[in-house]
């Protein structure tokens, strides 16, 4: 059963989210998994709307052991972190395809970065632009979001 109108697609026992289920965040980032007593319990993952996610135990709503993986399929590690340092800079791809001949990878997307209008600036979910403040999708230019003060002045500086 699932909540009418609702967040959560799940099962309900007693008035509560119970069991297997979903929850998409208001967001659009969802989480997949285990609920017990209406909060993420058990087995769960996190699918973030940039491609990563983020795969955990759970324990009352709170994570108790997890990893999160980029979207291009890289593991961050807590410990021994050792991408994109001063001794390696290389993206990702490169480290695992190798270098490719001809023009250098200018992103981590062996594609090449995405195509964004002049005078804006790439913030890694879409694409700030300072004329109405508001960050839009690389594809379409639809509005993904707006930043709060303290971030526009960090993107545009």
């Amino acid at each position: 059963m699932a909540f009418a109108h609702s967040p959560f697609d799940s099962e309900v026992q007693n008035g509560r989210v119970e069991g297997k289920g979903k929850y998409t965040f208001p967001d659009g980032h969802v989480y997949i998994g285990d609920f017990k007593d209406g909060q993420f319990h058990g087995e769960g993952t996190i699918h973030f709307t940039s491609g990563g996610k983020y795969e955990a135990r759970w324990a009352a709503g709170l994570a108790v052991a997890g990893t999160y993986t980029f979207k291009d399929g890289l593991k961050y590690e807590m410990d021994g972190w050792d991408y994109c340092t001063e001794s390696d800079r290389r993206f990702y791809s490169e480290r695992v395809n190798g270098f490719r001949p001809g023009e250098p990878q200018l992103s981590n997307d062996p594609a090449g970065p995405p195509t964004i209008p002049v005078g804006t600036y790439d913030v890694g979910d879409g694409f700030y632009d300072p004329k109405d403040g508001v960050v839009h999708a690389y594809e379409g230019g639809d509005s993904v979001r707006v930043p709060e003060e303290q971030e526009k002045e960090w993107i545009v500086t």
